[in-house]
Protein backbone atom coordinates (compact mmCIF):
# COMPACT_ATOMS: atom_id res chain seq x y z
CA UNK A 1 0.00 0.00 0.00
CA UNK A 2 1.09 3.57 -0.54
CA UNK A 3 2.44 5.70 2.30
CA UNK A 4 0.49 8.41 4.07
CA UNK A 5 2.77 10.98 2.45
CA UNK A 6 1.95 9.66 -1.02
CA UNK A 7 -1.76 9.55 -0.23
CA UNK A 8 -1.71 13.14 1.07
CA UNK A 9 0.11 14.19 -2.10
CA UNK A 10 -2.61 12.56 -4.22
CA UNK A 11 -5.36 14.38 -2.29
CA UNK A 12 -3.55 17.73 -2.55
CA UNK A 13 -3.13 17.18 -6.29
CA UNK A 14 -6.84 16.41 -6.71
CA UNK A 15 -7.83 19.61 -4.92
CA UNK A 16 -5.34 21.80 -6.78
CA UNK A 17 -6.31 20.45 -10.17
CA UNK A 18 -10.06 20.52 -9.51
CA UNK A 19 -10.02 24.13 -8.33
CA UNK A 20 -7.88 25.10 -11.34
CA UNK A 21 -10.31 23.32 -13.64
CA UNK A 22 -13.40 24.92 -12.12
CA UNK A 23 -12.31 28.48 -11.35
CA UNK A 24 -9.78 29.28 -14.06
CA UNK A 25 -9.17 33.03 -14.04
CA UNK A 26 -12.06 33.69 -11.68
CA UNK A 27 -15.59 32.83 -10.55
CA UNK A 28 -17.13 35.61 -12.59
CA UNK A 29 -20.70 34.76 -11.53
CA UNK A 30 -19.82 35.56 -7.91
CA UNK A 31 -17.44 38.39 -8.72
CA UNK A 32 -20.16 40.09 -10.76
CA UNK A 33 -22.80 40.35 -8.05
CA UNK A 34 -21.34 39.58 -4.59
CA UNK A 35 -18.99 42.02 -2.82
CA UNK A 36 -15.63 40.62 -1.80
CA UNK A 37 -16.33 41.58 1.82
CA UNK A 38 -19.75 39.86 1.99
CA UNK A 39 -19.94 37.09 4.61
CA UNK A 40 -22.21 34.07 4.40
CA UNK A 41 -23.14 30.70 5.85
CA UNK A 42 -24.25 27.49 4.15
CA UNK A 43 -25.36 24.01 5.17
CA UNK A 44 -24.65 20.64 3.58
CA UNK A 45 -28.12 19.14 3.18
CA UNK A 46 -28.80 15.44 2.62
CA UNK A 47 -31.58 14.57 0.17
CA UNK A 48 -30.97 10.83 0.16
CA UNK A 49 -29.98 8.08 2.56
CA UNK A 50 -26.86 6.00 3.07
CA UNK A 51 -23.35 6.43 4.47
CA UNK A 52 -21.88 9.94 4.33
CA UNK A 53 -18.30 10.29 3.11
CA UNK A 54 -16.07 13.21 2.22
CA UNK A 55 -16.59 15.45 5.24
CA UNK A 56 -12.88 15.58 6.00
CA UNK A 57 -12.12 16.12 2.32
CA UNK A 58 -14.59 19.03 2.25
CA UNK A 59 -12.72 20.64 5.14
CA UNK A 60 -9.50 20.37 3.12
CA UNK A 61 -11.16 22.04 0.14
CA UNK A 62 -12.49 24.91 2.25
CA UNK A 63 -9.05 25.37 3.82
CA UNK A 64 -7.41 25.40 0.38
CA UNK A 65 -9.85 27.97 -1.03
CA UNK A 66 -9.87 30.24 2.02
CA UNK A 67 -8.15 29.41 5.29
CA UNK A 68 -10.51 31.72 7.19
CA UNK A 69 -13.63 29.64 6.49
CA UNK A 70 -15.01 27.80 9.51
CA UNK A 71 -16.76 24.41 9.45
CA UNK A 72 -19.12 23.13 12.15
CA UNK A 73 -19.45 19.37 11.74
CA UNK A 74 -22.69 17.70 12.82
CA UNK A 75 -22.25 14.28 11.17
CA UNK A 76 -18.90 12.58 10.60
CA UNK A 77 -17.57 10.39 7.81
CA UNK A 78 -18.91 6.84 7.98
CA UNK A 79 -22.16 7.71 9.76
CA UNK A 80 -25.60 6.87 8.40
CA UNK A 81 -27.65 9.77 7.04
CA UNK A 82 -31.24 10.22 5.93
CA UNK A 83 -33.24 12.78 3.97
CA UNK A 84 -33.22 16.15 5.70
CA UNK A 85 -30.05 15.66 7.73
CA UNK A 86 -27.55 18.53 7.91
CA UNK A 87 -23.97 17.26 7.77
CA UNK A 88 -22.16 20.52 8.46
CA UNK A 89 -22.34 24.30 8.37
CA UNK A 90 -19.64 26.39 6.73
CA UNK A 91 -19.26 30.13 7.19
CA UNK A 92 -16.90 32.70 5.75
CA UNK A 93 -16.73 34.92 2.70
CA UNK A 94 -19.66 34.24 0.40
CA UNK A 95 -17.38 34.21 -2.64
CA UNK A 96 -15.15 31.60 -1.01
CA UNK A 97 -18.07 29.32 -0.17
CA UNK A 98 -19.24 29.49 -3.78
CA UNK A 99 -15.76 28.74 -5.12
CA UNK A 100 -15.57 25.57 -3.05
CA UNK A 101 -19.20 24.50 -3.49
CA UNK A 102 -19.04 22.40 -6.64
CA UNK A 103 -15.87 20.49 -5.77
CA UNK A 104 -17.21 19.71 -2.30
CA UNK A 105 -20.53 18.46 -3.70
CA UNK A 106 -19.07 16.48 -6.60
CA UNK A 107 -16.62 14.73 -4.30
CA UNK A 108 -19.00 14.07 -1.42
CA UNK A 109 -21.81 12.82 -3.66
CA UNK A 110 -19.54 10.24 -5.28
CA UNK A 111 -17.66 9.32 -2.11
CA UNK A 112 -20.92 8.83 -0.22
CA UNK A 113 -22.28 6.59 -2.98
CA UNK A 114 -19.14 4.43 -2.87
CA UNK A 115 -19.14 4.27 0.93
CA UNK A 116 -22.82 3.30 0.90
CA UNK A 117 -22.33 0.50 -1.63
CA UNK A 118 -19.23 -0.74 0.17
CA UNK A 119 -21.10 -0.84 3.46
CA UNK A 120 -23.88 -2.88 1.84
CA UNK A 121 -21.27 -5.49 0.88
CA UNK A 122 -19.71 -5.34 4.34
CA UNK A 123 -23.08 -6.08 5.93
CA UNK A 124 -23.56 -9.06 3.61
CA UNK A 125 -20.21 -10.44 4.81
CA UNK A 126 -21.07 -10.20 8.50
CA UNK A 127 -20.50 -13.47 10.31
CA UNK A 128 -17.69 -14.49 7.96
CA UNK A 129 -13.94 -13.89 7.98
CA UNK A 130 -14.00 -12.56 4.40
CA UNK A 131 -13.15 -8.92 3.70
CA UNK A 132 -14.25 -6.80 0.73
CA UNK A 133 -11.60 -5.18 -1.47
CA UNK A 134 -11.77 -2.45 -4.09
CA UNK A 135 -9.91 -2.53 -7.42
CA UNK A 136 -8.14 -0.15 -9.84
CA UNK A 137 -11.43 0.31 -11.72
CA UNK A 138 -11.67 3.90 -10.54
CA UNK A 139 -12.33 7.29 -12.12
CA UNK A 140 -9.05 8.59 -13.61
CA UNK A 141 -7.61 11.41 -11.52
CA UNK A 142 -9.62 10.84 -8.34
CA UNK A 143 -8.61 7.30 -7.34
CA UNK A 144 -7.46 8.48 -3.91
CA UNK A 145 -10.92 9.86 -3.15
CA UNK A 146 -12.70 6.71 -4.27
CA UNK A 147 -10.42 4.39 -2.33
CA UNK A 148 -10.77 6.66 0.71
CA UNK A 149 -14.54 6.27 0.39
CA UNK A 150 -14.21 2.47 0.34
CA UNK A 151 -12.36 2.64 3.67
CA UNK A 152 -15.02 4.93 5.11
CA UNK A 153 -17.66 2.38 4.07
CA UNK A 154 -15.85 -0.38 5.97
CA UNK A 155 -14.01 -2.02 3.09
CA UNK A 156 -10.30 -2.49 2.50
CA UNK A 157 -8.07 -1.14 -0.22
CA UNK A 158 -6.41 -3.44 -2.73
CA UNK A 159 -3.18 -2.11 -4.25
CA UNK A 160 -3.39 1.61 -4.97
CA UNK A 161 -1.74 1.49 -8.37
CA UNK A 162 0.70 -0.45 -10.52
CA UNK A 163 3.70 0.58 -8.43
CA UNK A 164 2.85 -0.59 -4.90
CA UNK A 165 2.13 -4.29 -5.51
CA UNK A 166 2.81 -6.90 -8.21
CA UNK A 167 -0.29 -8.53 -9.67
CA UNK A 168 0.33 -11.12 -12.34
CA UNK A 169 -2.92 -11.39 -14.26
CA UNK A 170 -3.80 -13.52 -17.27
CA UNK A 171 -2.21 -11.17 -19.81
CA UNK A 172 1.05 -10.92 -17.84
CA UNK A 173 1.19 -14.69 -17.59
CA UNK A 174 0.44 -15.22 -21.27
CA UNK A 175 2.91 -12.57 -22.44
CA UNK A 176 5.61 -13.89 -20.09
CA UNK A 177 5.23 -17.46 -21.30
CA UNK A 178 3.49 -19.12 -18.37
CA UNK A 179 2.81 -18.88 -14.64
CA UNK A 180 6.09 -20.25 -13.30
CA UNK A 181 8.14 -18.16 -15.72
CA UNK A 182 6.21 -15.02 -14.78
CA UNK A 183 6.72 -15.63 -11.05
CA UNK A 184 10.42 -16.43 -11.40
CA UNK A 185 11.04 -13.37 -13.55
CA UNK A 186 9.14 -11.21 -11.09
CA UNK A 187 11.20 -12.36 -8.09
CA UNK A 188 14.43 -11.82 -10.03
CA UNK A 189 13.30 -8.36 -11.13
CA UNK A 190 12.26 -7.26 -7.64
CA UNK A 191 15.58 -8.42 -6.23
CA UNK A 192 17.49 -6.54 -8.94
CA UNK A 193 15.76 -3.24 -8.17
CA UNK A 194 15.77 -3.70 -4.40
CA UNK A 195 12.01 -3.65 -3.92
CA UNK A 196 10.03 -5.86 -1.55
CA UNK A 197 6.58 -5.86 -3.13
CA UNK A 198 3.86 -8.39 -2.42
CA UNK A 199 3.04 -10.71 -5.33
CA UNK A 200 -0.50 -11.69 -6.27
CA UNK A 201 -1.03 -14.25 -9.03
CA UNK A 202 -4.28 -14.82 -10.88
CA UNK A 203 -5.53 -18.37 -11.48
CA UNK A 204 -8.11 -19.19 -14.13
CA UNK A 205 -8.66 -22.80 -13.08
CA UNK A 206 -7.62 -25.46 -10.54
CA UNK A 207 -4.69 -26.58 -12.67
CA UNK A 208 -3.24 -23.05 -12.53
CA UNK A 209 -3.72 -22.98 -8.75
CA UNK A 210 -1.63 -26.15 -8.53
CA UNK A 211 1.13 -24.57 -10.62
CA UNK A 212 1.16 -21.35 -8.58
CA UNK A 213 1.52 -23.35 -5.37
CA UNK A 214 4.72 -24.91 -6.67
CA UNK A 215 6.39 -21.47 -6.46
CA UNK A 216 7.44 -19.77 -3.23
CA UNK A 217 6.93 -16.11 -2.46
CA UNK A 218 3.32 -15.67 -3.61
CA UNK A 219 1.34 -13.50 -1.19
CA UNK A 220 -2.15 -14.14 -2.51
CA UNK A 221 -3.84 -16.19 -5.22
CA UNK A 222 -6.67 -14.55 -7.12
CA UNK A 223 -9.38 -17.03 -8.09
CA UNK A 224 -10.85 -15.41 -11.18
CA UNK A 225 -14.37 -16.40 -12.23
CA UNK A 226 -14.32 -19.66 -10.25
CA UNK A 227 -17.70 -21.20 -9.41
CA UNK A 228 -18.58 -22.12 -5.82
CA UNK A 229 -17.34 -25.72 -5.95
CA UNK A 230 -14.08 -24.72 -7.65
CA UNK A 231 -13.58 -22.00 -5.04
CA UNK A 232 -14.07 -24.43 -2.16
CA UNK A 233 -11.62 -26.85 -3.76
CA UNK A 234 -9.03 -24.11 -4.35
CA UNK A 235 -9.34 -22.75 -0.80
CA UNK A 236 -8.73 -26.23 0.58
CA UNK A 237 -5.64 -26.63 -1.61
CA UNK A 238 -4.22 -23.22 -0.73
CA UNK A 239 -4.96 -23.26 3.03
CA UNK A 240 -1.91 -22.31 5.09
CA UNK A 241 0.25 -21.56 2.06
CA UNK A 242 -0.96 -18.06 1.13
CA UNK A 243 -4.08 -15.91 1.11
CA UNK A 244 -7.02 -16.26 -1.26
CA UNK A 245 -9.12 -13.75 -3.17
CA UNK A 246 -12.25 -14.30 -5.26
CA UNK A 247 -13.11 -11.98 -8.11
CA UNK A 248 -15.10 -11.79 -11.32
CA UNK A 249 -18.72 -10.66 -11.50
CA UNK A 250 -19.43 -11.14 -7.80
CA UNK A 251 -22.44 -9.07 -6.72
CA UNK A 252 -24.89 -8.59 -3.85
CA UNK A 253 -26.65 -11.86 -4.70
CA UNK A 254 -23.53 -14.04 -4.79
CA UNK A 255 -21.05 -12.45 -2.37
CA UNK A 256 -22.24 -14.33 0.73
CA UNK A 257 -21.97 -17.68 -1.09
CA UNK A 258 -18.39 -16.95 -2.14
CA UNK A 259 -17.53 -15.90 1.40
CA UNK A 260 -18.97 -19.19 2.64
CA UNK A 261 -16.35 -20.94 0.50
CA UNK A 262 -13.72 -19.64 2.92
CA UNK A 263 -11.84 -17.07 0.83
CA UNK A 264 -9.93 -14.36 2.69
CA UNK A 265 -10.93 -11.56 0.33
CA UNK A 266 -13.49 -10.73 -2.32
CA UNK A 267 -12.64 -7.91 -4.73
CA UNK A 268 -15.30 -5.98 -6.59
CA UNK A 269 -14.93 -3.28 -9.21
CA UNK A 270 -18.61 -2.45 -8.69
CA UNK A 271 -17.73 -0.60 -5.48
CA UNK A 272 -16.30 2.23 -7.57
CA UNK A 273 -17.54 1.82 -11.14
CA UNK A 274 -21.25 1.10 -10.61
CA UNK A 275 -22.66 3.61 -8.13
CA UNK A 276 -25.24 6.40 -8.27
CA UNK A 277 -24.22 9.62 -6.57
CA UNK A 278 -25.88 10.49 -3.29
CA UNK A 279 -28.11 13.56 -3.60
CA UNK A 280 -26.56 16.37 -1.56
CA UNK A 281 -26.92 20.16 -1.69
CA UNK A 282 -25.01 23.11 -0.26
CA UNK A 283 -27.64 25.68 0.61
CA UNK A 284 -27.22 29.23 1.84
CA UNK A 285 -28.52 29.80 5.35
Amino acid sequence: MISKEQFDFEIDTIITNAIREDIGDGDHSSLACIPDSAMGKAKLLVKDEGIIAGVEFAKMVFEYVDGEMEVETLINDGEKVKYGDIVFYVKGKSQSILKAERLVLNAMQRMSAIATKTNEFVQLLKGTETKILDTRKTTPGIRALEKWAVKIGGGENHRFALYDMVMLKDNHIDFAGGITTAIDKTKTYLESIGKDLKIIVEARNIKEVEEILRSDGVFRILLDNFNYEETKQAVKMIAGKCLTESSGGINEKTIAKYAACGVDYISSGALTHSVYNMDLSLKAV
